[in-house]
């Protein structure tokens, strides 16, 4: 747009002064109703009113409409961050107040390497100063042949004030990137990774020779895979044991009752993962069911477990964590804990048959979730029967069937909905708590 002005300063001031007149017109902030993730306006009947469950109003609230999967909220300043469509190939992160549904900042708009589909959003926390960003993994260019010219593009966003960092790794197989410690960390799903540091945009590759193997440990070899990153180091899992490079040892760390040499991390979250650890030989137990445990990602302590009947046939893809946003309480799946009173709950038949799916938990202790669904995607898309689970007694509670359930609820008591309407467009909505 520059580069357009100061040609037509050669043209003559006056078309100058109506280009910028009208440049200012365009950059007030108005935005059109039909603008991909646009607010609703004021009018709380311009929110649509889906039925959830009680403890929500859909009378107020705000809306958001053709946004991206992915969100994000920021911890310290409230804003949850979406992505929109600019156009074929463009696209820009915009923040909202997640209490209020008041816009705030947004950054430029971009062409990522993968220009058909939206780049996925995470959130990450270097010394409690907070981070979005953005990633896509894509070809360098059009002419790109082979997997050299291939990486992965981040831009980093700072939660305050929107200003962004772009780093391009080059990357020659399909990535898994996350944020579950203090930096960005990408990784081939094996044994090759690098580490990217949100402030400076540092990149630092690590090879598989440097994964300091744990001494006597026969299977940390086998299946080996980097699972996240903590403070002092890589999280990396073998076929039966995990461990953190220059920390603890999960052999040390088992919690009572399990096979030392049994555990799997399943999941990982900022703080804390999931392991799966088989019974001691001789449990009563033993052949029929698993102990599940939250540890801590940087001790390796357990913080709450939970036995639960092993599946009859074992899932391709195992729960996903889900933590309330103080951290108090967890769900998985069929699995819940509450960390207070490090309680576990395994919400199941009494033959392991038909077991809950829970999708999201709010620092109330409330869960929520569906009975007979795939998994949490599906519970989310209005799957299964829902139901609502109270994690301090382990209680559960149907729902009506037409009750759709949250992805999440902010600290401030907001619960965010998703819904597709008749167009294909998805519709994010944030209903507050009930007063």
């Amino acid at each position: 747009m520059r580069q357009k002005i100061v040609r037509l300063v050669l043209v003559g001031g006056v078309l100058v002064l109506v280009m910028l007149l009208l440049l200012a017109t365009c950059g007030s902030g108005e935005k059109h109703e039909d603008e991909p993730g646009k607010q609703t306006r004021k009018n709380p009947t311009q929110v649509t009113q889906l039925t959830v469950p009680a403890a929500y109003t859909t009378e107020h609230g705000w809306e958001l409409i053709g946004t991206s999967p992915d969100y994000a909220i920021s911890r310290t300043t409230g804003r949850l961050a979406y992505l929109v469509r600019e156009s074929e190939t463009k696209y820009r992160l915009r923040t909202i107040d997640a209490k209020t549904g008041q816009a705030a900042w947004h950054g430029e708009s971009w062409r990522p390497p993968s220009p058909h589909q939206f780049p996925k959003l995470l959130q990450v926390t270097v010394d409690d100063h907070e981070y979005f960003v953005t990633w896509a993994y894509g070809k360098v260019g059009e002419n790109a042949l082979t997997p050299a010219d291939t990486i992965v593009s981040l831009d980093v966003y700072d939660v305050e004030d929107g200003s962004r960092r772009r780093v391009e790794v080059p990357w020659n197989s399909v990535p898994t990137v996350s944020t579950t410690g203090p930096g960005i960390l990408i990784s081939d799903g094996r044994t090759n990774s690098a580490v990217v540091d949100p402030v400076t945009g540092r990149v630092s590759k690590v090879a598989a020779s440097s994964l300091k193997y744990p001494k006597g440990c026969k299977t940390c070899k086998q299946l080996t895979e980097v699972r996240g990153l903590t403070q002092k180091g890589l999280l990396v899992s073998g076929s039966k044991e995990f461990w953190v490079q220059g920390g603890w040892f999960s052999r040390n760390i088992a919690p009572k009752g399990t096979d030392r040499q049994s555990g799997i991390p399943t999941s990982v979250i900022p703080g804390v993962l999931l392991a799966k650890w088989q019974l001691a030989k001789g449990a009563k137990r033993a052949t029929t069911h698993d102990m599940w445990a939250v540890h801590d990602v940087e001790t390796g302590k357990p913080l709450a477990s939970v036995e639960c009947s092993k599946p009859a046939i074992k899932p391709g893809q195992y729960p996903q964590l889900v933590s309330a946003p103080s951290g108090s309480y967890l769900v998985a799946g069929p699995l819940a804990f509450d960390l207070a009173t490090k309680r576990g709950f395994c919400f199941e038949g009494a033959d392991g048959a038909k077991p809950l799916t829970l999708a999201s938990v709010n620092d109330e202790g409330t869960a929520y979730g569906a009975a007979s669904a795939r998994n949490a995607t599906d519970v989310l898309a209005g799957g299964g029967a829902p139901v609502a689970v109270a994690v301090r007694s382990g209680s559960t509670g149907a729902l009506p069937s037409n009750v759709r359930v949250p992805g999440m609820e902010t600290a401030d008591g907001v619960g965010l909905f998703r819904w597709t309407d008749e167009k294909d467009r998805p519709h994010l909505i944030g209903y507050p708590r009930s007063s």
